[in-house]
């Protein structure tokens, strides 16, 4: 099989990566702040809360940017649009739903092969800049560790 994968680099059919650095290619939408229907008690559903949400995918191809052109790379514009969408579509009762939502929606996307979202109320207490949750996922075709704490 490796005499098969030479042969192939050898007529050009394919470019060897062998002694090509690996890189890793990351996408982000980093504190985008919105009006959001969140919250489980009464008073909370009774008026928007800011959000913040800052979301961040590790794409599993490297951007292809010899034609300058928005098809060789993974656009953000549709992933701020798919986010501002989730977070007004209704009230939801929990900032882990909210998120929950925003990495499934992220991850329908196939060159996605990880993605982090943090979701944060921000005016809940006074004494705290803000309160919420961080989740990531990884598809299991995803090797490598992709998010260092």
């Amino acid at each position: 099989m490796v005499s098969e994968w030479l042969l192939a680099d050898a007529l050009g059919m394919r470019r060897s990566r062998a002694n090509t650095p690996v890189s890793t290619y990351r996408v982000f939408v980093r504190d985008l702040v919105l009006n959001c229907s969140i919250g489980v008690y009464d008073f909370e559903k009774e008026r928007l809360q800011r959000v913040r949400i800052t979301a961040e995918l590790v794409v599993s191809e490297e951007p292809d940017v010899t034609a300058d052109d928005l098809r060789g790379v993974l656009n953000y514009e549709p992933i701020v649009a798919g986010i501002k969408a989730i977070a007004t579509a209704g009230h939801i009762n929990l900032v882990e739903t909210l998120a929950e939502r925003i990495i499934d929606f992220c991850l329908v996307e196939r060159r996605v092969a990880a993605a982090r979202v943090v979701v944060e109320k921000l005016d809940v207490f006074p004494e705290a800049q803000s309160v919420g949750v961080t989740i990531e996922r990884r598809r299991s075709r995803a090797r490598e560790a992709v998010f260092a704490s």
